[in-house]
């Protein structure tokens, strides 16, 4: 391997370990997603005309994504009321044994889980700060994507120095290769996962308007933002899907669970066609990547995760090791 090439991983490697150690996956997600919505806004040539479009885009989705918060925030306390004592009812009638007593302890320990998060906070100004922080990071990943898909040369001079194939050159060439291979696995794992979520969401609004279920804008947003996690995203969403089911009836969310389990014996043959055939992952090690992603960088860590797993793969397999022949037995496993 050449020393651009080296030095091109090397400085990769350390990028990702500096997003981990600063928690600067927000932005670089930000990066990803605008780069990648700008690519698909770009139906002619003229570049400045899919930015212009992008930017309408990004303000419909902040409008949608604030609407979305605030019938969360007076909704999700709703929710609980409604369902937890249903669900305790329901559990004592048919002798079943859960972690909580009643009401009223339940919400004692989430009182005191939402104190000791906001200790942690030690006071609004720093969770302002901290929110202030987060959105002018989204604000400059946007403004970077949006640099990088007009121009999208690292070496400005290319062509007048002294020196035609210098270090610096080649070295540039080699980093815009690595950081588009990077964003080549992250479009296709997210464009996967984008798919996937959009058609369970789809699915899931069929259900939640045949039945008249409440919270609906709710249920569909919490589907889809969900749906970008792999594997536990549907957990979430289908737990909180059962718990609102239950504000109706107990067997109305026995037909909720019916039909979320029929929506994941679907899901599994359009993991395995859409994720499946793009990705190549093994289960276990995407859930490991997903723990790390989470104690590294929090939620936005999770959404990375299975991207730098493939990242790696495409990499490693494209550089040539000189070792002996595998043996004839074939590759090793687990079991």
């Amino acid at each position: 391997m050449a020393r651009p090439a080296r030095v091109s991983f090397a400085l990769i490697a350390a990028t990702l370990l500096l997003v981990g150690w600063l928690r600067l996956a927000t932005p670089l997600l930000a990066v990803l997603f605008s780069f990648f919505f700008l690519q698909k806004l770009q139906f002619t040539r003229n570049k400045w005309l899919a930015v212009g479009l992008f930017a309408i885009v990004l303000l419909a989705i902040a409008y949608g994504l604030a609407h979305f918060i605030n019938h969360a925030i007076e909704a999700i306390p709703k929710i609980a009321d409604d369902t937890i004592p249903k669900v305790i009812a329901w559990a004592e009638n048919n002798n079943i044994e859960l972690p909580f007593t009643d009401y009223q302890s339940l919400r004692e320990f989430a009182i005191e889980t939402v104190k000791e998060q906001a200790g942690q906070l030690r006071n609004f100004a720093n969770f302002a700060k901290g929110a202030t922080a987060q959105f002018v990071f989204l604000i400059i990943g946007a403004v970077v994507a949006a640099s990088m898909f007009l121009d999208g040369r690292m070496d400005l001079e290319r062509g007048r120095h002294a020196v035609p194939n210098n270090m610096y050159s080649l070295t540039c060439d080699e980093i815009v290769q690595r950081f588009k291979a990077f964003y080549q696995s992250f479009a296709t794992v997210m464009g996967a996962q984008i798919l996937i979520s959009t058609i369970n969401t789809a699915l899931t609004s069929i259900f939640t308007f045949s039945v008249g279920l409440p919270y609906a804008p709710v249920v569909l947003g919490l589907t889809f933002l969900c749906g970008l996690l792999p594997v536990i995203g549907n957990l979430i969403s289908n737990t909180v899907i059962v718990g609102i089911a239950f504000t109706i009836s107990p067997k109305m969310a026995l037909a909720a669970l019916a039909f979320l389990v029929v929506i994941h014996k679907l899901e599994y043959f359009l993991n395995s066609k859409i994720i499946g055939d793009r990705i190549k992952n093994p289960v276990w090690l995407t859930l490991l990547g997903l723990i790390l992603g989470e104690r590294l960088m929090g939620l936005p860590g999770m959404v990375l995760a299975p991207v730098v797993l493939h990242y790696i793969k495409v990499e490693a397999s494209r550089n040539k090791v000189t070792e002996p022949d595998a043996k004839a037995d074939g590759p090793p496993t687990l079991t």
